[in-house]
């Protein structure tokens, strides 16, 4: 089977094009630095020749608010014109934020909601995924967050997921039928985020002192409780906060 990996030389994409490729299906890595560009268009007609399913990881190159609503709506456009005008897709599936319906402050989560709106309204089937925040960016987060030694994150719980895990959900959501619906996918352990950066910290030797602070924002926006966590049902991942860093450790 043909399968088309927008964003395919990316974190996420370049796991999920090695899972697939094992799987013995064709799979082109796309992205702008293998001619293949979902904003101007470019090679996007002739990756689409033939694809059954076509999986988009494309990530904005800003977070800023409006660049990145107008990257999600003009990106998920492009390439879903270019899908039908194929007439061979079968599947679309797009990774999204968990939550991300759920925090209308932040602007980057407004866009992928808005990049929701442009798959379900296609006409092509699909299944998109909401992610829970990888475990890779929690570093990002800390350092973001972070004023003199004082690392100031919010206490509302947190389920971060690997990489490794989120790779593997997509390729076999990618193989399986379209689900015309959203699941949602989360790792194995829920704690206050506070406590996981706090954790992290510590078991990089960071001596920066982490300060539980429920006015915190995150990409600018406040967050709730529940905000960045599955509500009701979701598929978890294998791999724990302990087996990730023993991971991370052995292949720096």
């Amino acid at each position: 089977m043909k399968i088309v990996v927008i964003g395919g030389t990316g974190l996420i994409g370049s796991k999920t094009v090695v899972i697939l490729r094992q799987g013995g299906h064709d799979v082109v890595a796309a992205s702008p630095n293998t001619g293949v560009n979902t904003i101007t268009g470019e090679g996007l007609k002739e990756a689409m020749a033939g694809a059954q399913v076509v999986i988009d990881l494309a990530n904005s190159p800003s977070f800023e608010d409006k660049a990145a609503l107008e990257f999600f709506e003009t990106s998920g456009r492009n390439l879903l014109a270019a899908e039908t005008t194929s007439g061979s897709v079968r599947h679309h599936v797009a990774l999204s934020i968990v939550g991300c319906d759920r925090t209308p402050d932040i602007g980057y989560f407004r866009a992928k909601v808005a990049q929701e709106k442009v798959i379900k309204t296609s006409g092509i089937p699909y299944t998109i995924i909401r992610s829970a925040q990888f475990l890779e960016f929690i570093r990002v987060t800390a350092d973001s967050s972070t004023d003199g030694n004082l690392v100031k994150i919010s206490p509302g719980l947190f389920q971060p997921i690997a990489a490794d895990d989120v790779a593997a959900i997509v390729a076999d959501v990618a193989l399986a039928a379209p689900r015309n619906g959203i699941i949602e996918i989360a790792g194995p352990e829920r704690a206050p985020f506070n406590e996981f950066v706090a954790r992290y910290l510590k078991a990089v030797g960071d001596p920066r002192k982490v300060v539980s602070d429920a006015e915190a924002l995150y990409y600018g926006g406040p967050v709730e409780e529940h905000s960045l966590v599955p509500l009701g049902e979701a598929r978890l991942g294998r791999i724990g906060f302990d087996e990730w860093l023993r991971r991370s450790r052995a292949a720096a």
